[in-house]
C-alpha cells in the first residue's frame, strides 16, 4: 500500500538501532507500535520478540493490524474464500454509487467495475461473518485483502484526498483480491484502536515506538476511503471527495503538539522509547531532544535516505526528495 510516512524502507535501520540499544535480548522484550498505520514496523518485529502490541486511532489501520499483528496461526481454507470473493459477480452497492465512474455522486476513485465488484466482496464478507461460517482471524484476513486490493486500481495519485480526472491505466485493471498473508508466530498479540495518548496509560513493556503524524496532514481525510469500504457503513457522504467524519490528531496541531507529546512520554511505562521523526515535521529536534531528557537519558541517531512523493498524474510517477529521518531514544 503506497502510503504516508511508511517505515518499509527504514525498517530494517530501526531494528538494527533498537537491537543496539535495548538491554534485553529482542526475544524477551514486549514491543509496542503505537502509532501503527499499516503496521509495517509491527510486523518486523514480530517474529522476533515476546509480543506486539499494536495500536492506531484509524479504523482501517485497526484491520489491517488485526490481520498482520493480531494474527499468528494458519487460517484453514483462507485461500478457498479467496476464490469465492474473486468468482463474485459485480453488484451495485454503496461504493459504486457514491465513488464509482458511473455513480450517482460523479466521483472518479474507481473504475465502475472495480466500484461494483468492491461492493460485491464487502458485502459477502459481512454475510459470511453474520452467518458466524467465519471467525474474526478469518474476517480480518479478508477485510486487509479486500482494502490492499481495492488499493491497488484506485484511481488516485497516492492518497484519497483527491481523484484523478480520467481512469488511469492501473485503474482500468479489473482488481483482483491477493491474500494478505501474514507471519505466524508462537505467542499472542494485543491489537487496540484507540487515542494513542490515552492508551499509554492502560499498557506496559519493554520497547515503546513512537511514530506520530509529522505534520498537518491528517490521515483520516488522506484514507477516508479505506474506512468506508472497512466499515461498510451508512453516512452521507461530504463535498467533493465523499469525506465521511474522521478523526482529528493533535498530533498535525502546531499548537497541540507539543504538550501531547510530553505527556505521552512522561506516561510511558516501557523501559526504551524510539521515536521517528524527520527533518520537515512540526516538532525541532531541540525541542523533542529537550523533552525527553527530563524522563531520562537521551540519544539520536540520524540516517538519510531518499523518500518519495507521489505526483498528481496519471501515471502515479514518482519523484525522490532527499530528507533525513530521526531515531530519537529515550532510555527512562
Amino acid at each position: 500500500m503506497n502510503y504516508i510516512g511508511s517505515k518499509k524502507k527504514l525498517s530494517s535501520w530501526i531494528l538494527e538501532v533498537v537491537s543496539q540499544e535495548i538491554s534485553i535480548p529482542l526475544k524477551d522484550a514486549v514491543f509496542c507500535d503505537l502509532f501503527a498505520g499499516t503496521g509495517r514496523v509491527g510486523r518486523t518485529f514480530k517474529p522476533l520478540v515476546k509480543q506486539v502490541i499494536a495500536n492506531d486511532v484509524e479504523f482501517y489501520s485497526y484491520v489491517l493490524l488485526q490481520n498482520y499483528i493480531g494474527n499468528h496461526s494458519s487460517l484453514p481454507r483462507k485461500q478457498d474464500y479467496i476464490k469465492k470473493l474473486n468468482e463474485l459477480n459485480p453488484q451495485l452497492g454503496f461504493i459504486a454509487e457514491h465513488y464509482g465512474e458511473n455513480g450517482n455522486a460523479d466521483r472518479l476513485f474507481f473504475s465502475q467495475e472495480n466500484a461494483q465488484k468492491i461492493d460485491a466482496v464487502r458485502q459477502q464478507i459481512e454475510t459470511w461473518k453474520n452467518q458466524e461460517e467465519i471467525d474474526d482471524a478469518l474476517y480480518y484476513f479478508l477485510l486487509t485483502s479486500l482494502l490492499e486490493s481495492a488499493d491497488k486500481v484506485a484511481n488516485t495519485a497516492s492518497v484519497y484526498g483527491a481523484y484523478l480526472k480520467k481512469i488511469k491505466k492501473s485503474a482500468a485493471k479489473a482488481i483482483e483480491i491477493v491474500g494478505a498473508d501474514f507471519d505466524k508466530t508462537k505467542n499472542a498479540h494485543q491489537v487496540y484502536q484507540e487515542d494513542g495518548n490515552e492508551l499509554i496509560k492502560k499498557i506496559s513493556g519493554d520497547i515503546l515506538y513512537l511514530d506520530p503524524p509529522y505534520n498537518a496532514r491528517q490521515y483520516g481525510a488522506n484514507y477516508h476511503l479505506l474506512t468506508t469500504i472497512a466499515k461498510y457503513d451508512t453516512f452521507v457522504p461530504k463535498g467533493k471527495t465523499g469525506l465521511r467524519d474522521y478523526y482529528k490528531s493533535a498530533y498535525c496541531r502546531k499548537g497541540e503538539v507539543v504538550k501531547q507529546f510530553e505527556n505521552l512520554i512522561k506516561d510511558a511505562q516501557f523501559s526504551t522509547v524510539f521515536l521517528s521523526y524527520n527533518n520537515e515535521g512540526l516538532m525541532p529536534p531541540e525541542t523533542i531532544k529537550e523533552i525527553m531528557e527530563k524522563y531520562g537519558s537521551y540519544s539520536l541517531k540520524v540516517k538519510d535516505y531518499q523518500r518519495f512523493k507521489a505526483d498528481k498524474t496519471e501515471n502515479r510517477n514518482h519523484k525522490a526528495n532527499a530528507t533525513q529521518e530521526y531515531l530519537h531514544i529515550l532510555k527512562k
